[in-house]
Protein backbone atom coordinates (compact mmCIF):
# COMPACT_ATOMS: atom_id res chain seq x y z
CA UNK A 1 0.00 0.00 0.00
CA UNK A 2 1.29 3.46 -0.91
CA UNK A 3 2.40 5.68 1.95
CA UNK A 4 -0.12 8.42 2.75
CA UNK A 5 1.04 12.06 2.42
CA UNK A 6 0.66 12.56 6.17
CA UNK A 7 2.63 9.42 6.99
CA UNK A 8 5.37 10.47 4.57
CA UNK A 9 5.57 13.89 6.22
CA UNK A 10 5.73 12.39 9.70
CA UNK A 11 8.55 10.09 8.57
CA UNK A 12 10.48 13.05 7.12
CA UNK A 13 10.07 15.19 10.22
CA UNK A 14 11.04 12.30 12.50
CA UNK A 15 14.46 12.09 10.85
CA UNK A 16 17.41 14.00 12.37
CA UNK A 17 18.02 17.68 11.73
CA UNK A 18 15.96 20.75 10.96
CA UNK A 19 13.78 20.37 7.87
CA UNK A 20 13.61 23.26 5.42
CA UNK A 21 10.34 23.92 3.61
CA UNK A 22 9.95 26.49 0.83
CA UNK A 23 6.44 27.82 0.21
CA UNK A 24 4.80 27.43 -3.17
CA UNK A 25 1.86 29.31 -4.63
CA UNK A 26 0.81 27.32 -7.69
CA UNK A 27 1.42 24.00 -9.41
CA UNK A 28 4.51 25.23 -11.28
CA UNK A 29 6.26 26.56 -8.19
CA UNK A 30 5.44 23.32 -6.33
CA UNK A 31 6.94 21.30 -9.18
CA UNK A 32 10.12 23.38 -9.02
CA UNK A 33 10.38 22.76 -5.27
CA UNK A 34 10.10 19.03 -5.88
CA UNK A 35 12.64 19.07 -8.72
CA UNK A 36 15.07 20.98 -6.50
CA UNK A 37 15.12 18.00 -4.15
CA UNK A 38 13.07 19.24 -1.20
CA UNK A 39 11.23 16.53 0.73
CA UNK A 40 8.11 18.57 1.40
CA UNK A 41 6.60 21.98 0.77
CA UNK A 42 4.31 24.58 2.32
CA UNK A 43 1.65 26.64 0.62
CA UNK A 44 1.73 30.38 1.28
CA UNK A 45 -1.54 32.23 1.70
CA UNK A 46 0.29 35.50 1.08
CA UNK A 47 1.72 34.25 -2.21
CA UNK A 48 -1.44 32.50 -3.39
CA UNK A 49 -3.48 35.66 -2.78
CA UNK A 50 -0.85 37.67 -4.64
CA UNK A 51 -0.48 35.29 -7.58
CA UNK A 52 -4.14 34.42 -8.04
CA UNK A 53 -5.80 37.76 -7.28
CA UNK A 54 -3.00 40.32 -6.90
CA UNK A 55 -4.56 41.21 -3.56
CA UNK A 56 -3.06 41.45 -0.06
CA UNK A 57 -3.31 38.53 2.34
CA UNK A 58 -6.07 40.04 4.50
CA UNK A 59 -8.79 37.38 4.00
CA UNK A 60 -9.89 38.74 0.63
CA UNK A 61 -9.20 35.39 -1.04
CA UNK A 62 -11.96 32.90 -0.29
CA UNK A 63 -11.86 29.46 1.27
CA UNK A 64 -12.98 27.92 -2.03
CA UNK A 65 -10.23 29.66 -3.98
CA UNK A 66 -7.58 28.51 -1.52
CA UNK A 67 -8.87 24.94 -1.63
CA UNK A 68 -8.96 24.97 -5.44
CA UNK A 69 -5.36 26.20 -5.57
CA UNK A 70 -4.40 23.44 -3.17
CA UNK A 71 -5.96 20.79 -5.40
CA UNK A 72 -3.87 22.00 -8.34
CA UNK A 73 -0.67 22.04 -6.28
CA UNK A 74 -1.20 18.57 -4.80
CA UNK A 75 -1.97 17.04 -8.19
CA UNK A 76 1.27 18.41 -9.66
CA UNK A 77 3.73 16.79 -7.24
CA UNK A 78 4.40 13.66 -5.22
CA UNK A 79 6.00 15.31 -2.16
CA UNK A 80 3.91 16.06 0.97
CA UNK A 81 2.28 19.51 1.04
CA UNK A 82 1.44 21.48 4.20
CA UNK A 83 -1.52 23.85 3.83
CA UNK A 84 -1.79 27.40 5.05
CA UNK A 85 -5.11 26.97 6.85
CA UNK A 86 -5.32 30.61 8.00
CA UNK A 87 -7.63 30.80 11.03
CA UNK A 88 -9.71 27.83 9.93
CA UNK A 89 -12.20 30.23 8.30
CA UNK A 90 -14.31 30.76 11.39
CA UNK A 91 -15.17 29.06 14.66
CA UNK A 92 -14.44 25.53 15.81
CA UNK A 93 -17.09 24.05 13.50
CA UNK A 94 -15.58 25.85 10.51
CA UNK A 95 -12.19 24.52 11.55
CA UNK A 96 -13.54 20.96 11.49
CA UNK A 97 -14.78 21.42 7.93
CA UNK A 98 -11.44 22.95 6.92
CA UNK A 99 -9.60 19.90 8.29
CA UNK A 100 -11.94 17.43 6.60
CA UNK A 101 -11.56 19.18 3.25
CA UNK A 102 -7.77 19.36 3.64
CA UNK A 103 -7.70 15.62 4.23
CA UNK A 104 -9.87 14.93 1.19
CA UNK A 105 -7.70 17.21 -0.94
CA UNK A 106 -4.63 15.16 -0.05
CA UNK A 107 -2.73 17.60 2.17
CA UNK A 108 -0.11 16.03 4.43
CA UNK A 109 -0.38 18.75 7.04
CA UNK A 110 -1.95 22.09 7.85
CA UNK A 111 -1.21 25.00 10.14
CA UNK A 112 -3.96 26.93 11.88
CA UNK A 113 -3.73 30.30 13.60
CA UNK A 114 -5.65 32.07 16.36
CA UNK A 115 -6.47 35.33 14.60
CA UNK A 116 -9.90 36.93 14.43
CA UNK A 117 -11.81 37.29 11.15
CA UNK A 118 -10.94 38.96 8.91
CA UNK A 119 -7.34 37.96 9.55
CA UNK A 120 -4.19 39.91 8.82
CA UNK A 121 -1.01 38.65 7.24
CA UNK A 122 1.85 37.54 9.48
CA UNK A 123 4.54 40.13 10.28
CA UNK A 124 2.13 42.96 9.33
CA UNK A 125 0.21 45.47 11.44
CA UNK A 126 -3.33 45.12 12.67
CA UNK A 127 -3.26 41.55 13.92
CA UNK A 128 -5.79 40.59 16.59
CA UNK A 129 -6.37 37.20 18.17
CA UNK A 130 -9.40 35.45 19.60
CA UNK A 131 -9.63 34.79 23.37
CA UNK A 132 -7.60 31.97 24.85
CA UNK A 133 -10.44 29.49 25.20
CA UNK A 134 -11.60 29.95 21.62
CA UNK A 135 -8.04 29.59 20.33
CA UNK A 136 -7.60 26.30 22.20
CA UNK A 137 -11.01 25.01 21.08
CA UNK A 138 -10.04 25.60 17.44
CA UNK A 139 -7.05 23.29 17.81
CA UNK A 140 -9.11 20.75 19.75
CA UNK A 141 -11.70 20.81 16.97
CA UNK A 142 -8.97 20.19 14.41
CA UNK A 143 -7.69 17.21 16.39
CA UNK A 144 -11.25 15.86 16.72
CA UNK A 145 -11.91 16.24 12.98
CA UNK A 146 -8.72 14.32 12.26
CA UNK A 147 -9.74 11.47 14.57
CA UNK A 148 -13.27 11.37 13.15
CA UNK A 149 -11.87 11.15 9.62
CA UNK A 150 -9.49 8.32 10.48
CA UNK A 151 -6.61 10.46 9.20
CA UNK A 152 -3.17 11.30 10.54
CA UNK A 153 -2.86 14.76 8.96
CA UNK A 154 -0.10 16.74 10.69
CA UNK A 155 -1.53 19.73 12.61
CA UNK A 156 0.67 22.74 13.34
CA UNK A 157 -0.82 25.17 15.87
CA UNK A 158 0.21 28.77 15.24
CA UNK A 159 -0.33 31.73 17.52
CA UNK A 160 -0.17 35.36 16.39
CA UNK A 161 -0.38 36.64 19.96
CA UNK A 162 3.31 37.63 20.03
CA UNK A 163 2.43 40.77 18.07
CA UNK A 164 -1.18 41.07 19.16
CA UNK A 165 -0.62 40.78 22.94
CA UNK A 166 2.80 39.72 24.29
CA UNK A 167 5.50 37.08 24.08
CA UNK A 168 4.36 35.64 27.42
CA UNK A 169 0.87 35.19 26.02
CA UNK A 170 2.25 33.37 22.98
CA UNK A 171 4.10 30.95 25.25
CA UNK A 172 0.93 30.24 27.26
CA UNK A 173 -1.07 29.57 24.11
CA UNK A 174 1.61 27.36 22.61
CA UNK A 175 1.71 25.21 25.73
CA UNK A 176 -2.09 24.97 25.72
CA UNK A 177 -2.07 23.91 22.06
CA UNK A 178 0.45 21.20 22.88
CA UNK A 179 -1.69 20.01 25.76
CA UNK A 180 -4.70 19.37 23.47
CA UNK A 181 -2.63 17.42 20.95
CA UNK A 182 -1.06 19.72 18.35
CA UNK A 183 1.70 17.96 16.40
CA UNK A 184 3.93 21.05 16.15
CA UNK A 185 3.96 24.65 17.39
CA UNK A 186 4.61 28.02 15.75
CA UNK A 187 4.83 31.47 17.29
CA UNK A 188 4.59 33.84 14.35
CA UNK A 189 6.77 36.96 14.27
CA UNK A 190 8.89 35.78 17.18
CA UNK A 191 11.29 38.68 17.57
CA UNK A 192 14.69 37.60 18.91
CA UNK A 193 17.09 34.71 19.37
CA UNK A 194 16.31 34.79 23.11
CA UNK A 195 12.60 34.45 22.45
CA UNK A 196 13.27 31.59 20.05
CA UNK A 197 15.24 29.76 22.74
CA UNK A 198 12.49 30.28 25.33
CA UNK A 199 9.89 29.01 22.84
CA UNK A 200 11.83 25.80 22.20
CA UNK A 201 12.03 25.10 25.95
CA UNK A 202 8.27 24.71 26.41
CA UNK A 203 6.55 21.40 25.57
CA UNK A 204 9.95 19.87 24.71
CA UNK A 205 8.47 16.76 23.06
CA UNK A 206 6.49 18.81 20.52
CA UNK A 207 8.41 20.01 17.41
CA UNK A 208 8.82 23.76 16.93
CA UNK A 209 8.50 25.59 13.63
CA UNK A 210 10.18 28.85 12.60
CA UNK A 211 8.48 31.05 10.01
CA UNK A 212 11.40 32.93 8.45
CA UNK A 213 9.96 35.81 6.46
CA UNK A 214 12.49 36.85 3.85
CA UNK A 215 13.29 40.45 2.99
CA UNK A 216 12.53 42.15 6.29
CA UNK A 217 10.39 40.05 8.63
CA UNK A 218 10.46 40.33 12.41
CA UNK A 219 12.01 36.91 13.08
CA UNK A 220 15.84 36.67 12.99
CA UNK A 221 17.06 34.95 9.81
CA UNK A 222 19.16 32.26 11.43
CA UNK A 223 20.98 29.56 9.51
CA UNK A 224 19.65 25.97 9.56
CA UNK A 225 22.51 24.99 11.88
CA UNK A 226 21.62 27.81 14.29
CA UNK A 227 17.94 26.86 14.21
CA UNK A 228 18.75 23.24 14.97
CA UNK A 229 21.06 24.24 17.80
CA UNK A 230 18.27 26.28 19.41
CA UNK A 231 15.82 23.41 19.07
CA UNK A 232 13.73 24.01 15.95
CA UNK A 233 12.63 21.08 13.81
CA UNK A 234 10.83 22.86 10.95
CA UNK A 235 11.78 26.00 9.02
CA UNK A 236 9.42 27.64 6.54
CA UNK A 237 10.46 30.19 3.92
CA UNK A 238 7.16 31.78 2.85
CA UNK A 239 8.20 34.38 0.27
CA UNK A 240 11.40 33.26 -1.46
CA UNK A 241 9.73 31.90 -4.59
CA UNK A 242 7.19 34.71 -4.91
CA UNK A 243 9.79 37.41 -4.25
CA UNK A 244 12.35 36.21 -6.78
CA UNK A 245 9.56 35.69 -9.34
CA UNK A 246 8.44 39.30 -8.96
CA UNK A 247 11.97 40.63 -9.36
CA UNK A 248 12.72 38.40 -12.34
CA UNK A 249 9.55 39.48 -14.14
CA UNK A 250 10.23 43.15 -13.40
CA UNK A 251 13.73 42.84 -14.82
CA UNK A 252 12.52 41.01 -17.91
CA UNK A 253 9.80 43.57 -18.55
CA UNK A 254 12.22 46.47 -18.13
CA UNK A 255 14.46 44.89 -20.74
CA UNK A 256 11.64 44.06 -23.14
CA UNK A 257 10.40 47.63 -22.99
CA UNK A 258 13.85 48.66 -24.26
CA UNK A 259 13.78 45.96 -26.93
CA UNK A 260 16.15 43.68 -25.02
CA UNK A 261 15.21 40.01 -24.97
CA UNK A 262 16.38 38.05 -21.90
CA UNK A 263 19.72 36.41 -22.66
CA UNK A 264 20.13 32.64 -22.76
CA UNK A 265 22.13 32.70 -19.56
CA UNK A 266 19.30 34.29 -17.57
CA UNK A 267 16.40 32.08 -18.66
CA UNK A 268 15.91 28.33 -19.11
CA UNK A 269 15.88 27.03 -22.65
CA UNK A 270 12.61 26.15 -24.32
CA UNK A 271 13.57 22.48 -23.99
CA UNK A 272 14.05 22.92 -20.23
CA UNK A 273 10.69 24.66 -19.90
CA UNK A 274 8.94 21.90 -21.82
CA UNK A 275 10.53 19.28 -19.57
CA UNK A 276 9.52 21.12 -16.39
CA UNK A 277 5.85 21.36 -17.37
CA UNK A 278 5.71 17.75 -18.50
CA UNK A 279 5.98 17.61 -22.29
CA UNK A 280 8.56 14.81 -22.24
CA UNK A 281 6.53 12.72 -19.82
CA UNK A 282 3.45 13.36 -21.92
CA UNK A 283 5.19 12.22 -25.11
CA UNK A 284 6.43 9.04 -23.42
CA UNK A 285 2.97 8.18 -22.17
CA UNK A 286 1.39 9.10 -25.50
CA UNK A 287 3.54 6.50 -27.25
CA UNK A 288 1.92 3.77 -25.14
CA UNK A 289 -1.37 4.42 -26.91
CA UNK A 290 -0.11 4.86 -30.46
CA UNK A 291 -1.91 2.69 -33.03
CA UNK A 292 -0.50 1.01 -36.10
CA UNK A 293 -2.46 3.33 -38.38
CA UNK A 294 -1.48 6.59 -36.71
CA UNK A 295 1.97 8.07 -37.12
CA UNK A 296 2.88 11.33 -35.47
CA UNK A 297 5.09 13.60 -37.51
CA UNK A 298 8.07 14.61 -35.37
CA UNK A 299 8.55 17.68 -37.51
CA UNK A 300 5.17 19.38 -37.42
CA UNK A 301 3.02 17.43 -34.98
CA UNK A 302 0.35 16.55 -37.60
CA UNK A 303 -1.30 13.16 -37.72
CA UNK A 304 -0.59 11.06 -40.81
CA UNK A 305 -3.11 8.29 -41.48
CA UNK A 306 -0.99 5.56 -43.04
CA UNK A 307 -3.97 3.33 -43.77
CA UNK A 308 -6.04 5.92 -45.65
CA UNK A 309 -5.24 7.48 -49.01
Amino acid sequence: MAESPAKALRRILASPGVHLGPSCFNALSAKLVERAGFDYCFTSGFSISAARLCLPDVALISYGEMLDQGHQIIQAVSIPIIADGDNGYGNAMNVKRTIRDAIRAGYAGIFLEDQVSPKACGHTRGRKVVPRDEAVMRIKAAIDARKESGSDIFIIARTDSRQAISFEESLWRSQAFADVGADALLIDAIASREEMKAFCEIAPSVPKMANLLEGGGKTPMLSPAELEDIGFKIAAYPLSLMAVSIRAMQNALTGLKRGQIPSNGTIPSFEEIKDIVGFNSYYEEEERYATSTDQVSAQNGTIIKSGNK
